[in-house]
C-alpha cells in the first residue's frame, strides 16, 4: 500500500498562515502526521460523529489519494487559548458541479469515496467556530457543500450559524436514508418486535442450518486480519459477480477500506467475521463498533449456499452479538435496500449543509438553486 512520505508532504505544503490568534490552515497530510490522539479526543468530544469523521478514515483516505487530491486538501485547525486543538475542519477546494454549472466549491477533504456517513465537524463544545472563519473564508470557494452529516450534527449547525453571521446564505438538504435498530436488552425481545411469520422464518432457518452442518463463527482480529479481509473481498465479489462488480471491485475503495479496517482492528473496534459451514467460510460480515453503536458496512456470501440463506444466518448472529454485548444501536448505514427493511423500519437521514458565499456570484448560485427547486416541484406536481 502506498503511504505518504515526508518528501511528498513537503511537495504539497501550502504557504501557512495564522488568522487572528488561534486559527490556521495547514496541509491535511501535516495535520494527519501529528498525534492521532488529538483527532480522536476531539471526536470523542464531538459525540455525534462516527468513526468516518476521525483520524483512521482520513489517514486511510490520504494513503489512497492521488497527488492532485492531496494538493487540494487542507485542514483548518482552531486552537484554544492554551494552544491546544479545539476544532479540526479537513476540507478541499476544487471545481464542483452545482445546478449544471462548474463552480469553485469547498467540501470535505475525503469527499464521498468509500461512502462515509454520519460526519460532523470535530470540535470542543466550547470552541467558538466563528474564530475559524477567517481561515475558511480565505480559501477560494463560491459555494461550500458539506455532505453526509449525521442528523442534527451539532458542530456543523454551529458552523452554519457562524457562516450566516458572516453573510453566507445557508441551506440544509436531506441526504441518504440510514436504517437502524434501537437494540433491546435481549434477543428474544428483538424477535418479539417482528411479525410472527418473520420470527418463525428466522428461527427455522437457523435451526435447519445447525442441524445439517457444523456451524461456527470465526472472528478476525489484528493478528488474523489479512485472512479475514481476503475472505470478505472474495465472498463479496462472488455475490456480485453477475451484477457488474461489488464495492471492492474498485481498487481504490478496497485499499481505503482495508487500511481503515486494519487500524480499527488494532484498536479492537473491528467486527470482521465469517460464518463457517463444515470448516469453510460461507458468508462474511464487515462492520465496526464505536461507543454504543455497531455499524454494518458490507458482507458477502458463497452463492453455492444461496438456498441456506447463510447471509441471513450471519446477520442474525451479529445482531444477537450486539445485543448480548450491551450495544444500544445497530446502524445499517446508507441505503434503503429491501433486505434492511426486513430487520427494521426505523431510519435516520443524513444532512447536507450548503453555504453560498456573499457577493454577486453567491446570489447567482442561489438563484440557480431556487429555479432548480421550482422546476422540481412543478415536475413532481405534473
Amino acid at each position: 500500500m502506498r503511504t505518504l512520505s515526508s518528501s511528498l508532504a513537503g511537495t504539497v505544503a501550502e504557504p501557512r498562515y495564522t488568522t487572528g490568534r488561534i486559527a490556521a490552515r495547514v496541509p491535511l497530510v501535516e495535520a494527519l502526521g501529528r498525534d492521532p490522539a488529538v483527532w480522536e479526543q476531539l471526536r470523542e468530544r464531538s459525540g455525534a460523529a462516527s468513526p468516518f469523521a476521525g483520524w483512521a478514515w482520513h489517514r486511510a483516505w490520504a494513503d489512497s489519494a492521488s497527488r492532485e487530491e492531496l494538493e487540494a486538501s487542507c485542514c483548518i485547525v482552531l486552537r484554544d487559548a492554551n494552544g491546544d486543538a479545539a476544532a479540526l475542519l479537513p476540507v478541499a477546494v476544487g471545481t464542483v458541479t452545482f445546478r449544471r454549472q462548474s463552480v469553485a466549491g469547498l467540501r470535505w477533504a475525503v469527499g464521498d469515496v468509500g461512502c462515509p456517513d454520519h460526519l460532523d465537524v470535530l470540535a470542543d463544545r466550547s470552541a467558538d467556530l466563528e474564530d475559524a472563519l477567517p481561515a475558511l473564508l480565505a480559501l477560494p470557494w463560491e459555494i461550500a457543500i458539506l455532505s453526509n452529516l449525521t442528523p442534527g450534527a451539532p458542530n456543523a449547525v454551529r458552523l452554519a450559524a457562524a457562516l450566516a453571521r458572516a453573510g453566507c446564505a445557508i441551506r440544509w438538504n436531506a441526504g441518504y436514508r440510514c436504517p437502524y435498530l434501537e437494540l433491546p436488552s435481549t434477543w428474544e425481545a428483538y424477535l418479539s418486535s417482528l411479525s410472527a411469520n418473520r420470527r418463525q422464518v428466522l428461527r427455522r432457518r437457523e435451526r435447519n442450518l445447525e442441524r445439517d452442518h457444523v456451524v461456527a463463527l470465526t472472528d478476525y482480529d489484528s493478528d488474523r486480519f489479512v485472512d479475514g479481509w481476503r475472505h470478505l473481498v472474495a465472498l463479496h465479489e462472488q455475490r456480485w459477480a453477475t451484477g457488474g462488480g461489488g464495492t471492492f471491485s474498485d481498487p481504490r475503495v478496497e485499499r481505503l477500506h482495508r487500511a481503515f479496517a486494519e487500524e480499527l482492528a488494532r484498536r479492537g473496534q473491528l467486527w470482521l467475521t465469517t460464518l463457517d459451514l463444515d470448516g469453510a467460510p460461507a458468508a462474511a460480515w464487515y462492520g465496526f463498533a464505536d461507543r454504543e453503536t455497531v455499524y454494518f458496512y458490507q458482507s458477502g456470501r458463497d452463492t453455492r449456499w444461496e438456498d441456506k440463506s447463510v447471509g441471513v444466518a450471519l446477520m442474525v448472529k451479529m445482531i444477537r452479538r450486539a445485543i448480548e454485548r450491551g450495544y444500544r444501536r445497530f446502524d445499517f448505514l446508507r441505503g434503503n435496500e429491501a433486505y434492511k427493511r426486513e430487520w427494521t423500519i426505523s431510519e435516520a437521514v443524513t444532512q447536507e449543509l450548503v453555504a453560498f458565499r456573499p457577493g454577486w456570484r453567491g446570489r447567482w448560485l442561489r438563484g440557480l438553486d431556487w429555479a432548480g427547486r421550482v422546476r422540481a416541484r412543478l415536475r413532481a406536481g405534473a
